[in-house]
């Protein structure tokens, strides 16, 4: 197929395309490179643009004969949409719609959406299935459960076919170790742990008196390539599945900040000092999948099940990128 991969120069995104073209698939890079990476895309057809702009979208459309979509572009970043919640509804959510309007105009009527747990707030029950109430404590959790919920409504009046895939704590690198996570300003664990072990700065441990086993976060962590292969999986089961489905892909196990910290000080065998820190507006206390929709539908399996398989190859990427691509 031939694809249009929207934010394809970002962290998830990069790798997804990667695995498209080694699955047979065509795809096309649409980002305008605020938080994406030319470099990580080196190689792959890439036009720089707004994903939401209908006239691009319109030329792209009907110039490269798209099959289908993946729809990464999204800004998503929890503290910042408490901060700035209009800017999140805007850039997810209108323009979102704006595509999905150009898409089905130009019958383009298959689509891929990154979604978030973040759709689920706090938990009810530990691991959240997708039955899980949705009652996202943030902005960004909110803006990607009502494209969820407009993808299933474009659904039943126009037929379009749609997966969006809600995955936990995206972590980890490319198995090469060449993609790998490079944001500013850095929001995530585990490369702001491995930042702190090249420089011996202290890594801020954002909340310390959850109601949890050592008082820190507990998230599920999942493995960049495992969530690339999802994205394939989900594409090339969107004709049998039709409708409009949600699929968690986590890999149903929590680990708490202060356990990703110390496997990581096993890894790379540095100290790695903290800082305690206040708790982050929005953030819920333990976030944890269970997947099983995803591997009967999908088939899909995490290959990268455990922490340790996640940290050594974020540690790769971390030490032969310590200034991002540009190193």
């Amino acid at each position: 197929m031939r694809l249009l991969v929207t934010g394809g120069a970002g962290f998830i995104g990069a790798v997804t395309v990667r695995r498209l073209c080694e699955a047979g698939h065509e795809p096309i890079v649409l980002d305008d490179l605020s938080a994406g990476h030319r470099e990580a895309v080196a190689g792959m057809e890439l036009v720089v643009g707004d994903f939401g702009e209908r006239a691009l979208l319109r030329d792209l459309l009907g110039s490269k004969k798209i099959d289908a979509v993946v729809h990464f572009a999204a800004s998503s970043l929890v503290g910042e949409s408490v901060q700035r919640p209009g800017e999140y509804y805007r850039n997810n959510l209108e323009r979102s719609l704006a595509l999905l309007d150009v898409l089905r105009e130009r019958g383009v009527m298959r689509l891929v959406l990154s979604s978030t747990a973040a759709v689920y707030g706090e938990p009810v029950v530990i691991p959240m299935d997708e039955e899980h109430p949705t009652r996202p404590t943030n902005p960004y959790g909110e803006t990607k459960l009502a494209l969820e919920k407009a993808l299933r409504w474009y659904h039943a009046a126009y037929g379009f076919a749609s997966v969006s895939l809600r995955y936990f704590n995206a972590a980890g690198a490319s198995a090469d170790g060449s993609l790998g996570e490079v944001h500013d300003p850095e929001t995530h664990l585990v490369p702001n742990v491995l930042r702190a072990a090249l420089t011996d700065d202290p890594v801020p441990v954002f909340g310390t008196d959850y109601a949890t086993h050592d008082g820190t976060a507990v998230r599920d962590y999942v493995h960049v390539e495992d969530l690339a292969d999802g994205h394939v999986r989900a594409l090339e089961s969107l004709e049998r599945m039709g409708g409009a489905s949600v699929l968690n892909l986590g890999n149903g196990a929590g680990f708490s900040v202060l356990q990703v910290i110390e496997a990581a000080r096993r890894i790379t065998g540095k100290p790695i000092p903290i800082r305690k820190a206040s708790r982050r507006p929005g953030d819920p206390e333990s976030l944890v999948a269970s997947s099983g929709r995803a591997r009967r539908e999908i088939g899909w399996t995490p290959r990268f099940p455990g922490l340790e398989s996640i940290l050594e190859t974020a540690w790769r990427f971390a030490r032969t990128h310590p200034h991002g691509y540009r190193s």
